[in-house]
């Protein structure tokens, strides 16, 4: 429903499962009652979106949703027209493909550009598997740093890791990074070769789900320790 003619929509940052688990298990009920209330969505995928909303909102009308697409192969210059739905005093509702829209997320982009123009972010509780993991990894969660995917370049992957290594070392700052679930082995491993015995590692991977896996070791006993990371979405925290 829109609102007053002047008045303009606001942008809900709403956060999603992590996987294929129950919405309300994982989810307050204020993302049900938000998502009811939303005919408007900037999405990075419809038909997984679409699949989210049916899911938490089974009775919602799917032909009267407006479902526009923001992905990594969106035009920057594209972007402001995507709020025009606020502009109209409509809400619009931002959905990540998993976890936290605005957070390793392209939604950031669009929340960047509504408080310039005037519209007001409104960020709900959901789950974040970056939070989730360095909380359950014991590691300092004052000082700490996401820095995302790593080089893929193998060289320069370990040249990478020795430098967060080094960062955490001197500064006490724990070093979050991600990896493509089917190169999450491959990943592991260079860790393991690389990284000092003594530093610890944190894997959390399948955040939130029923094969739920967190563990904070040193790297000289997870040499000993054999784990299956193939396309399972994994978190990696490092502390030296």
């Amino acid at each position: 429903m829109a609102k007053s003619i002047g008045i303009k929509g606001k942008l809900y940052m709403i956060p999603t499962t992590l996987g294929e688990t129950e919405p309300l298990e994982v989810l307050p009920i204020s993302i049900k009652r938000t998502i009811e209330n939303i005919d408007h969505y900037i999405v990075e995928n419809e038909r997984s979106a679409r699949h989210f909303i049916k899911k938490i909102s089974p009775r919602k009308s799917q032909p009267d949703l407006s479902l526009q697409t923001l992905n990594k192969y969106t035009e920057p210059e594209t972007i402001p027209h995507l709020l025009n739905p606020c502009l109209e005093g409509h809400d619009i509702g931002v959905l990540s493909e998993a976890g936290c829209p605005g957070i390793a997320d392209p939604g950031a982009e669009v929340a960047k550009v509504a408080h310039q123009i005037g519209i007001q972010v409104v960020p709900l509780v959901g789950p974040s598997s970056i939070v989730l993991a360095l909380m359950a990894s014991g590691m300092n969660g004052q000082n700490f740093a996401f820095n995302g995917y790593l080089p893929i370049e193998s060289v320069d992957r370990r040249k990478k890791i020795k430098q967060l290594e080094r960062i955490s070392k001197e500064t006490n700052q724990s070093q979050v990074f991600i990896e493509t679930p089917y190169r999450n082995d491959k990943l592991l491993g260079e860790l393991l070769k690389t990284l000092a015995m003594t530093t610890l590692l944190c894997v959390a991977c399948d955040l939130t789900l029923s094969t739920e896996f967190i563990a904070t070791k040193s790297i000289a006993d997870w040499k000993h320790f054999t784990l299956e990371l193939h396309k399972r979405p994994s978190i990696f925290i490092i502390s030296a």
